[in-house]
């Protein structure tokens, strides 16, 4: 049984200045959400310009930074990343440095259709704030701004703990200039802990501390098998399609079960809590009749076992389609790596299945690769501990240590430079927020409390020496 940790000093102070503040974190959060700043090319990258200077003039009005700036790092020697912010305020009289990092950038937000109300204009439905950005990871960002500003409220600015802010404008595309930006700005980022608020929680009244991360492989791949399209009438049935060829060669990425079935790509054995498949096709909405795919525990299949999606397809439309011979086809691959192998060997992997199996001698081209490396949390470091016991104390109850089947990878990039800062990854979303999908929400309870753990962190770490 876990035991209740003895409550922080400044607790009620604290409760009392989150909750008096948490209209304005709303509203400002809303703002926010009203920026569509999506960093994928093809979209104005104009917008997470206006995101970054708005994440900026928010941390400015803290009044606690020393310097609070826009910044860009070089992706490679053509290309430059989307603007991040960082703010820095110097430790003193020996204590340590937080690193509270979020993003600004959000997801595109698909069809417009399937929202129920526009994904860029914020919309509060019972005890939840809908729209694109809401959870996944404006609601971060402000996270971080009213944790600082209950902090300040209660204690004051005359505070000797160091903060750094550092909100990335390109997380939703693959954090390309991450590496380089960290590397350009190492001595401003340094710190003793590090916050990343961009995973989940156990449910809307139980906190989790992530320790797990899957790691992603994302590509495209492009099928062709004919040089240009041909009647179908006149040659279908001896000709080979790419369609044909695509879905032949896509199908042997897993077995009968649903589960992954490219050879050297490795599993993780670990216990899990408790979660069955009934929960699974509540919480992931599946239609009546449809069963789960994969062997093993759920939360197994979930943390620590490869999974491949394709999560989207180039070819004719069905308006526009005409009874012809596809000659090619683009699909793209995401696959998630689980704790223990690195991306570089799980592409290779993939890619090898892919040409060995592709049927009719189609032509293959692979294009557009990211990979980001999973990553196990070091739980041994004190400020685990620390973390768990504001948790415990914001929320009521105790955290639980979990996975989560999606990737943060740039993780791996922040230790490789910082090896001794100590990682916590939280989160304000839950298992209904439907990140990067529509109709994305924010449960405003869990908001709170995930202010009010940082917010107590902070003032456990001020009190440290």
């Amino acid at each position: 049984m876990t035991e209740t940790p003895q409550s922080h000093p400044l607790l009620d102070q604290l409760r009392d200045a989150v909750q008096g503040g948490l209209p304005s974190a709303i509203s400002d959060l809303g703002r926010l959400v009203r920026i569509p700043s999506v960093s994928w090319d093809g979209f104005d990258p104009e917008n997470v310009v206006a995101s970054a200077n708005a994440a900026k003039e928010l941390l400015e009005g803290l009044g606690v930074f020393e310097s609070v700036q826009v910044s860009r790092a070089p992706i490679d020697a053509e290309r430059t990343g989307q603007p991040a912010v960082l703010a820095t305020r110097a430790a003193k009289n020996g204590r340590p440095t937080i690193l509270l990092y979020a993003h600004h950038d959000v997801q595109p937000p698909g069809n417009s259709d399937d929202w129920e109300s526009d994904p860029f204009e914020p919309t509060v439905r019972g005890d939840r704030l809908y729209g694109r950005g809401a959870a996944d990871d404006k609601a971060g960002v402000m996270a971080h701004v009213a944790a600082i500003r209950a902090f300040v409220e209660t204690v004051g600015t005359d505070f000797d703990l160091g903060l750094v802010a550092f909100f990335e404008g390109e997380e939703e595309f693959g954090s390309r200039s991450f590496a380089n930006f960290i590397v350009q700005h190492r001595e401003q980022l340094a710190a003793d802990v590090i916050v990343v608020a961009d995973s989940d929680n156990w449910d809307t009244e139980t906190p989790a501390l992530t320790v797990g991360l899957r790691g992603n492989v994302t590509f495209k791949l492009t099928i062709s098998t004919l040089e240009h399209a041909s009647h179908s009438g006149m040659f279908g049935g001896a000709a080979p399609d790419a369609m044909l060829a695509a879905i032949q060669l896509l199908a042997t990425l897993h077995d009968s079960d649903g589960a992954v079935a490219v050879a050297g790509l490795t599993s993780r054995e670990a216990e899990t809590p408790e979660y069955d498949e009934h929960k699974l096709a509540e919480e992931a909405a599946f239609l009546p009749g449809v069963t789960a795919v994969g062997r093993g525990a759920v939360l197994s299949r979930l943390w620590d076992q490869p999974a491949i999606t394709i999560t989207g397809i180039d070819a004719p439309t069905v308006v526009n389609a005409s009874n012809t011979l596809i000659p090619s086809v683009t699909v793209k691959v995401s696959a998630r790596i689980a704790p223990g192998q690195s991306a570089a060997d799980a592409f290779t992997a993939l890619e090898a299945h892919l040409r060995e199996h592709a049927p009719f001698g189609a032509h293959l081209e692979i294009s557009d690769i990211d990979r980001g490396n999973p990553f196990l949390v070091d739980t041994s470091g004190w400020a685990v501990q620390v973390a768990k016991d504001a948790m415990h104390e914001a929320w009521g109850a105790a955290p639980l240590e979990t996975g989560i089947g999606g990737s943060i990878p740039f993780i791996s990039d922040l230790v490789e430079v910082f090896p001794q800062a100590q990682i916590l990854i939280t989160g304000v979303e839950d298992p209904d927020s439907r990140a990067h999908s529509p109709n994305e929400s924010l449960h405003l309870g869990v908001f709170q409390r995930a202010i009010l753990t940082e917010a107590v962190l902070l003032a456990k770490l001020e009190d440290r020496a």
